[in-house]
């Protein structure tokens, strides 16, 4: 069972250095658990970071981080959590890992009658901006691939982002997380292109019509976490 803590509106650099801090000390007896918060403006590059990709930051800061993937903006209205889970002891691997951070969202945004999708080639959670609650399913969904076949390159016409994952996993244990688009001032994704992507729109759960409170969004996504982050 993950141990539930609601940060509030924390500092990401102190937060970062937090997470690698338990991670480092962490034993085999050290129980899992779930961090949840909101920060201020910050947009966070990861390993794989370009900087072409940071267009315009002007008084935001950049803070480079270890985790995987490009740039995103972690801003107020955004529920952020990080799941601190030992892999090993909860008998799953790393792709499974974020299989279930997205099913997670899934479930979460159709607690709001918002139907979330997965896009081949691209980790995140999408939304189709001309009717977010239709339940038909993507040409853009991930299938199954014949043996060789090169992997789809992501294509996001007609679509908006609003969940981002960047993780890390050391010792087989996971910091970093998932970060919810709940009522924000979007116009920082417009700064940078979100997660290496020129020109992805990234949407909230406000601009698609859904006007729920960050507590209640924080609630129903941790709750999903804990439930499918279960080993």
């Amino acid at each position: 069972m993950l141990q539930l803590r609601h940060l509030g509106r924390a500092d990401y650099a102190q937060t970062y250095a937090a997470m690698q801090q338990h991670t480092a000390g962490r034993t085999a007896d050290t129980p899992d658990a779930l961090w949840v918060c909101e920060h201020d403006p910050v947009f966070t590059q990861g390993l794989a970071g370009r900087p072409e990709h940071v267009l315009a930051p002007g008084a935001i800061p950049v803070v480079a981080t270890n985790r995987g993937g490009q740039v995103t903006y972690h801003g107020p209205g955004q529920v952020v959590a990080y799941p601190l889970v030992d892999l090993q002891r909860a008998g799953y691997y790393i792709k499974e890992y974020v299989f279930r951070i997205e099913e997670a969202v899934i479930r979460t945004l159709a607690h709001f009658g918002v139907t979330g999708h997965r896009v081949a080639g691209a980790p995140g959670i999408y939304v189709r901006l001309d009717d977010p609650f239709s339940h038909a399913m993507l040409a853009q969904r991930p299938q199954l691939r014949a043996p060789g076949d090169a992997p789809p390159l992501p294509d996001f016409i007609g679509l908006g982002k609003i969940a981002a994952l960047g993780l890390k996993v050391s010792r087989h244990c996971t910091y970093h997380g998932v970060a919810l688009n709940v009522s924000m001032d979007l116009e920082p994704f417009g700064r940078i292109n979100p997660c290496g992507y020129a020109g992805l729109q990234t949407v909230d759960l406000s601009t698609i019509g859904v006007h729920a409170s960050w507590d209640e969004a924080a609630a129903v996504l941790g709750e999903q976490l804990a439930r499918r982050l279960a080993p």
